[in-house]
């Protein structure tokens, strides 16, 4: 694949990181001669593992390239700080590169501009800005969970052309056709975790997991149930990964009954007796989790939109009309035209014979 620009190759290398780097933000990185021959290319590994700087260097010295005066495009500030690894800064500026074009500041307040200054202070120049948007689209997640304290919220949900999620009697598999639902998971591989309702447990048994692609871990599987009513035979427990569930009250006996069967039980009490969907996020952020896939019913969805927490809206449409039926969320009744929730359409794209639909809240990204 030829790549208009190194910044455009560094983008493509760090969506390789999805599934990947969790819960370290998805970083690409370039390293180009004077001329513009591209001699290093990395990208950021698992947690833990190497950055997308550091594997680029190696690739150039694999390939035994001199990087001294090299130009080093990044889509994300390289790190300044001692974390699991040392600073990226601090290897470049041992590299003795010549300039770096980077896309973003990394929000995280142990970076957040410090690698930019001192790669400066040792006499690199440094350009900020290149793909800006491109790069924050990658690691929206991450920069949710740093700048605002709780992940970005991408809700899923496949309806027929009229709008129904279900049947009345809560028959829904399957409304859209195998490249949706295949691309589906490739949604579902991208995020930190899965999330679901215990109505949802009860009614479909689902594994909630990665199945229809590739992938090298499972993410997080989450149900929101507020009286632990999830039974400990249901398949969302077989599958490999962690299961999280979140209560609005204690019960001993059932929480004993779900650990059996390796799951955790977090308490998040709202003051309705249900789960504080706000809280659960907040707990989440500060558990790592970026991006949170939701996929439930029609009532749990209606409480995160009514509640302002959906960022996202991933709506795969089949040409069938349905009926009667459950619908995408349940919330309201509005008074008032004005009290709609105005959404924008990121992309409107064909899967097989259904269309993929992106859509944000009218106003801006709020970070």
């Amino acid at each position: 694949m030829t790549h208009d620009t190194p910044m455009h190759e560094a983008l493509a290398l760090a969506r390789l990181g999805y599934a990947l780097t969790e819960p370290n933000p998805r970083v690409g990185c370039v390293i180009t001669t004077a001329d513009g021959r591209v001699i290093g290319r990395g990208h950021t590994q698992q947690a833990g593992g190497p950055h997308a700087e550091v594997m680029a260097l190696r690739d150039a010295h694999a390939k035994g390239e001199s990087v001294r005066g090299a130009t080093v495009y990044v889509t994300l500030e390289p790190c300044a700080h001692h974390g699991r690894t040392p600073p990226c800064c601090d290897a470049l500026i041992a590299a003795g590169v010549g300039r770096v074009v980077m896309s973003l500041v990394d929000p995280f307040p142990q970076v957040a501009g410090q690698g930019a200054a001192r790669l400066r202070a040792a006499g690199i120049e440094v350009q900020v800005g290149d793909e800006a948007d491109a790069a924050r689209e990658i690691n929206i997640g991450f920069f949710s969970r740093i700048v605002r304290g709780r992940p970005w919220v991408r809700l899923k949900a496949a309806i027929s052309l009229d709008g129904r999620t279900a049947l009345p009697n809560g028959a829904s598999q399957w409304i859209t056709g195998i490249e949706a639902r295949t691309d589906g998971h490739a949604w579902r591989k991208r995020a930190s975790a899965l999330l679901t309702g215990v109505g949802t447990v009860l009614d479909d048994n689902p594994r909630l997991d990665v199945r229809l692609v590739d992938t090298p871990r499972q993410p997080l599987r989450v149900i929101v149930d507020s009286r632990l009513e999830t039974p400990p035979a249901s398949r969302i427990l077989d599958a490999p990964g962690a299961v999280l569930l979140y209560a609005a009250q204690a019960d001993a006996t059932r929480e004993a009954a779900l650990k059996e069967r390796g799951a955790e039980v977090a308490l998040a009490a709202g003051p309705s007796g249900k789960v504080d969907l706000p809280a659960m996020l907040a707990d989440l952020a500060r558990r790592g989790v970026n991006e949170l896939h939701v996929e439930a019913g029609h009532k749990l969805n209606g409480s995160f939109v009514r509640e302002g927490l959906v960022d996202e809206f991933l709506i795969y449409v089949a040409p069938t009309l349905m009926g009667l039926g459950r619908e995408l969320a349940a919330f309201g009744p509005l008074e008032r035209m004005e009290d709609r929730l105005a959404l924008r359409f990121i992309s409107v794209t064909p899967v097989g014979d259904d269309l993929r639909i992106l859509a944000r809240p009218a106003a801006a990204v709020p970070f």
